[in-house]
């Protein structure tokens, strides 16, 4: 591949090598193999259901690592645009007819005024229009109050940010889903008093999102007694990854330059590197409830965290064991120990010291998972890795070989989801930090089918931030309930009785 001086001036500016550009056009003419599944994690095999006794002894083995002052971050990714949200409503504003048709049209219309953001809506179409959202409809003008929803010139929802946009209404006023896990954060992740949450946001939002905590963190701090250190980052286009042309040539602009394109959530492995903590919990933006709803989400973050520090506990229990030298029998309980609660089976592979040490010392996360119920998105299973091990990982439909009738009656017959629910260990037995994209498997990126000004192309997404990004982490996958997941994909999903 022949690059210009203007080419290696545009991928150094990235922080990008051309090392990474070969490599990068090499996996579009290769693709990226399928996983070798073992089974669809459930219950009892690779998911664990703790009962309530058990739950009470997790939720009190965390209050107890709390105590000793760790370090606890919530890590949010809030850089996705709303945009996706208001397709349909989009759709709406150009289509050929003036009135509600469809029955996802109608919906909103008729229940217009159970949104968090009516009064904000009601306001903006008064400024502008002159007439409030009641004497617009009746006028039939139905389009300009969808308009002043999605304009720049309105509320400008169709460009915002997730995170900005009001979500659930409050006596004393709406509120955000960025406030909603600024709440939880101060009920499940403060340490001594203090509660850290990093939100993940893009570059164009940024000034916006810190105005917005600015304004808002003080009232939480006072209301949950917490002091908030409350902290920012982007994307890095170090991360970004090259476009290519149908033929696996790179894709250029019409001013010759290349195109990148955001890597997807898998970047955030280098972003969830740089957070200095014990444990982080992760969950996206759009997974919020209001205040009445919240108890059960506390509980169960508290559980899965409580199982998150005990097995740690154990792990580096034996990683000293280990050091010092461990007996016949002494090898045999930690391989039991890695088998039967870090769900890792060694298969062909030899079971000794240096095995065991190297599937204890590296990084571990617990995830929550939810009973399917038919949402798009990846599922727990038992997969097997590059060294030939079997162990648990979640998967997207893209890393399964549709053509194996096996692969695919175990992926629609799966019977759990994965939420993005997450609490992650990321220090050593020693406190030191481990390097995360050391555990990064590289054979699980995506290549996927875009245009741009017309013309086809494909994108490269790097190993997804909970699939392939983890892929050599120690998993645990424990069922929670189905009311800790309420995912909000369209703006009509803020009508379901949870987000009311």
């Amino acid at each position: 591949m022949n690059l210009s001086e203007k080419d290696l001036k545009q991928i150094a500016q990235r922080g990008i090598t051309p090392e990474q550009i070969e490599t990068q056009l090499h996996q579009f003419e290769t693709g990226f193999p399928f996983l070798r599944l073992e089974a669809a994690a459930a219950v009892g095999n690779g998911i664990v259901a703790p009962t309530e006794e058990e739950r009470k002894k997790y939720v009190a083995a965390w209050q107890a690592y709390k105590a000793q002052g760790r370090r606890v971050v919530k890590f949010v990714p809030a850089s996705g645009a709303a945009s996706r949200m208001f397709k349909n409503m989009f759709a709406f504003v150009d289509a050929p007819y003036d009135v509600p048709t469809t029955d996802f049209e109608k919906k909103y219309f008729q229940d217009i005024e159970k949104f968090a953001f009516y009064d904000a809506l009601d306001a903006v179409c008064q400024k502008n229009l002159g007439k409030d959202i009641k004497t617009l409809l009746a006028e039939g003008q139905y389009k300009a109050v969808a308009a002043q929803m999605l304009k720049p010139e309105g509320l400008n929802y169709g460009q915002l940010p997730k995170g900005m946009l009001l979500f659930h209404k409050y006596a004393e006023g709406a509120r955000t889903p960025m406030e909603e896990h600024l709440v939880e954060g101060a009920l499940y992740a403060a340490s001594k008093g203090e509660a850290h949450v990093h939100f993940t946001v893009s570059h164009e939002h940024m000034d916006f999102f810190k105005a917005k905590v600015a304004e808002k963190a003080d009232g939480f701090a006072k209301k949950y007694d917490v002091k908030y250190d409350i902290t920012f980052s982007e994307q890095k286009p170090s991360t970004d990854t090259i476009a290519a042309n149908p033929d696996n040539t790179p894709f250029r602009e019409a001013d010759g330059s290349l195109l990148f394109r955001p890597g997807g959530h898998g970047a955030l492995i280098e972003n969830l590197n740089e957070i200095d903590a014990d444990v982080i919990f992760i969950k996206n933006i759009d997974n919020v409830v209001p205040d009445r709803l919240k108890p059960e989400t506390v509980e169960w973050k508290q559980v899965i965290a409580g199982v998150l520090v005990s097995l740690q506990q154990q792990a580096f229990d034996y990683l000293r064991l280990l050091d010092q030298g461990a007996s016949e029998a002494q090898l045999q309980e930690i391989a039991q120990f890695v088998e039967k609660c870090l769900c890792t089976n060694p298969k062909q592979h030899k079971v000794d010291a240096d095995y065991l040490r190297s599937k204890l010392c590296r990084p571990m996360r617990v995830c929550g998972v939810v009973k399917n119920v038919g949402e798009p998105g990846g599922g727990p299973f038992l997969t097997y890795n590059q060294d030939g091990t079997v162990s648990l990982q979640i998967l997207e439909s893209s890393q399964i070989d549709t053509k194996n009738e096996e692969y695919m009656k175990m992926f629609t017959q799966g019977t759990h989801f994965n939420p993005v629910d997450l609490v992650c260990a990321v220090k050593d037995y020693q406190g030191k930090p481990f390097n995360l994209p050391d555990f990064v498997d590289k054979t699980t990126g995506f290549i996927s089918s875009k245009s741009k000004g017309g013309k086809e192309l494909k994108a490269l997404e790097l190993p997804g931030l909970w699939n392939g990004a983890m892929s050599n982490w120690s998993t645990v996958f424990v069922e929670v309930p189905l009311g800790t997941f309420n995912p909000v994909k369209t703006v009509n999903d803020l009508l379901r009785e949870q987000h009311q």
